[in-house]
């Protein structure tokens, strides 16, 4: 039986499940992610992959068999061809710079963290009027600024440092904060918020060593893994909103995020 009704609006839910307990305060993120993740589950059921007695749990966190059960859905589900050597050479060739050895950057940055029960569109304003800020002075000037802004507002421990990171290689951060500073010729503050699996990042590229770039031959199984990962995430958001389409979706935006918050 559904642990919730539409009757009570305060509490999100998909075809009157809730997606967690009355009173209880998630980020927007967190609750697209809850969403996204029982449309699969009931998506399972209806499927035969799942048993109809699997309970959904309001603490967001999905049994062992509906786990199991999502994976044999989305392998049935999503079509995922192999990437052909011409599509590999072509994104080879448009994004050679990623498939380099060695590069470095000098990075500081303010990092405005996303944590429980945040006002993430409150805190995506503050990060954007202080990027705004420190790309608006130039010269010494914008130095102080932006080592004073790290130190008032950065949620991370460099901000007593002016929020210096130092030099870093691809290895030394997250993959999506690596996505955004290497592989191209950007120097000074991005024009840009930086997102992480920690929050909004400001950042400003201070210097950059290029990397040695390394032949088709010796990358090309990490190409075809690049592929096919942008082909199973443009799969899975197609998948989600044909399931999103045919549900019963309250207290929830899913058209709010670019991109599937399954994990």
């Amino acid at each position: 039986m559904p642990t919730n009704t539409l009757d009570t609006p305060e509490v999100a839910s998909i075809n009157g499940f809730a997606l967690h307990a009355a009173g209880e305060n998630l980020s927007a993120d967190e609750l697209r992610q809850r969403a996204c993740s029982e449309l699969l589950r009931q998506a399972a059921i209806a499927k035969g992959l799942l048993p109809t007695g699997d309970s959904l749990s309001t603490n967001g966190v999905l049994s062992e068999d509906a786990s199991s059960a999502i994976e044999a859905l989305l392998e049935q589900s999503l079509a995922m061809p192999e990437p052909s050597e011409q599509a590999c050479r072509r994104h080879y060739a448009a994004h050679m710079s990623l498939y380099s050895t060695g590069e470095r950057v000098e990075v500081r940055h303010i990092l405005f963290a996303v944590t429980q029960g945040v006002d993430v569109v409150a805190l995506r304003n503050r990060a954007e009027t202080t990027l705004l800020d420190v790309r608006c002075h130039d010269g010494s000037a914008a130095e102080d600024r932006f080592a004073k802004a790290a130190s008032t507002l950065s949620n991370c421990p460099s901000g007593a440092q002016g929020g210096q990171l130092g030099w870093l290689g691809t290895a030394d951060c997250a993959p999506e904060f690596a996505k955004e500073i290497f592989g191209n010729k950007e120097v000074g503050v991005l024009p840009r918020l930086v997102h992480s699996r920690f929050g909004l990042h400001v950042v400003e590229v201070l210097a950059r060593e290029p990397g040695q770039e390394r032949p088709f031959e010796a990358v090309s199984g990490a190409v075809a893994m690049s592929l096919k990962k942008t082909t199973y995430v443009t799969a899975l958001r197609q998948y989600l909103q044909l399931l999103a389409g045919q549900a019963l979706i309250n207290g929830v935006d899913l058209e709010a995020s670019s991109t599937p918050l399954v994990q």
